[in-house]
């Protein structure tokens, strides 16, 4: 996926300046497609000059004019086109994993320092499990009844939540494996 699929997806659910792209990506796209700031700069200037998208200047008081993106028919036609492709299940590449599998020619210092290692990359994955289950609580109150759009978002934030509740459950597995090692 490119990022400008994730653009175009994302105004299509909302027009927005670039400024709020990058709001959306931090609190939700970001869920499963990161970009910086610049990168979406930089991406909507190209989507614009190749006719994906339209600006709109918005005058503002007080403070510079925003331009507010919307997808144009050109966009829409590249989305389509990528949404019917196939896709390929991507590779995993995890340090971690290797880290682990190669403690096993360390000595229990380093095996101690790997429980460290591991304790944090739990911290920062508990971290990110509450961010999500907040955003859940406020986004989706009441899953009842959704439109499609709302239907979809939330799939895609529960897989996300299901991702880092397998992610914690297996760095415990690990945590007690190296535990017992050295005891």
């Amino acid at each position: 996926m490119a990022l400008e699929h994730a653009i175009l997806v994302s105004l299509l659910e909302r027009p927005g300046s670039g400024y709020e792209l990058a709001r959306r990506f931090e609190r939700s796209i970001g869920r499963f497609w990161t970009a910086t700031h610049q990168q979406i700069y930089r991406v909507l200037k190209r989507m614009e000059a190749d006719g994906w998208v339209t600006a709109e200047e918005i005058g503002q008081e007080g403070r510079p004019d925003k331009r507010s993106f919307s997808v144009a028919p050109a966009g829409r036609s590249a989305l389509v086109g990528w949404l019917r492709a196939p896709v390929q299940p991507e590779a995993v590449r995890h340090e971690l994993a290797v880290k682990i599998r190669g403690a096993a020619f360390d000595d229990a210092a380093g095996r101690a320092a790997l429980v460290a290692e591991v304790e944090r990359y739990r911290a920062t994955h508990e971290e990110t499990l509450a961010r999500y289950l907040a955003g859940e609580r406020r986004d989706f109150p009441d899953p009842a009844a959704p439109d499609a759009a709302a239907a979809l978002q939330h799939v895609v934030l529960r897989g996300g939540i299901a991702y880092e509740r397998m992610v914690l459950a297996w760095l415990d597995d690990v945590l007690a494996t190296l535990r017992t090692l050295d005891h």
